[in-house]
């Protein structure tokens, strides 16, 4: 039986090749966090504890809430590139973004259930059906980075991928890109992480670049964060920043 690490989904990228903008990987690196984060809470939930019940189906309901976001985003920006120069491409990703909104209904409404008669059974069966939801996209995404992104790569110039990715990015509203970046950023290696935040800090006011780093910081370990802020040219105290 071949294992997923062992099927040729599509060729690496060669070593020597040209840094190209990654459309999937970033986003699904915030996403595997975001729910394996879940998943243990689902996993640990005291239903005797009724803070505790109403904050974990409250991280549950907004992680559900933003997947179906992320499949409408990648539709309505990501496919539409790639069908345009190889058609057909999409066509089993686009039928599991079906199954995968049917999926998270039918999680809302486990979600809502547990929460109007918490009871250990309850709590299992949401646990288990939440895991599998993971297992599913886990294995979803791993198909889009490789045969999807290699695809983007391909057949798209490095400004063709630009233009998508400002376009997807001004129809993220704030209260999501947010809620993005507080997963994001912690789920990047650091090159990368100094990378997106450098970016964000040659285009942003720095008003608006600070409120970047508040939601950032409480997310980083002092090491990342020293990291992060000598890469950025910043103090490592964010109480030392300047205006």
């Amino acid at each position: 039986m071949q294992t997923l690490t062992q099927r040729p989904d599509a060729p690496a990228r060669p070593a020597a090749a040209a840094p190209r903008l990654d459309l999937y990987q970033p986003i699904h690196k915030a996403l595997r966090s975001f729910m394996g984060d879940t998943l243990v809470r689902l996993g640990t939930l005291d239903v005797a504890d009724v803070g505790e019940v109403e904050a974990t189906l409250g991280q549950t309901e907004t992680l559900l809430a933003l997947m179906a976001s992320h499949a409408h985003h990648e539709n309505d920006f990501l496919h539409p590139a790639i069908e345009s120069r190889r058609p057909g491409a999409t066509a089993r990703v686009a039928g599991e973004h079906v199954e995968h909104l049917d999926s998270i209904e039918a999680l809302q409404a486990e979600v809502m259930a547990l929460r109007q008669g918490p009871g250990a059974d309850h709590a299992l069966r949401l646990y288990r059906h939440f895991a599998l939801f993971m297992a599913e996209n886990l294995a979803h995404m791993h198909f889009e980075e490789t045969v999807l992104g290699a695809a983007l790569w391909e057949s798209h110039s490095a400004a063709e991928l630009e233009a998508i990715h400002q376009a997807l990015l001004a129809s993220v509203p704030p209260q999501e890109m947010a809620l993005v970046l507080r997963w994001m950023v912690p789920a990047l290696e650091p090159a990368a992480r100094a990378g997106l935040l450098a970016g964000m800090q040659s285009a942003m006011p720095p008003e608006n670049f600070r409120a970047v780093l508040e939601i950032v910081r409480p997310r980083l370990d002092d090491t990342a964060w020293a990291k992060l802020a000598r890469a950025l040219g910043l103090p490592p105290v964010p109480g030392l920043m300047s205006s």
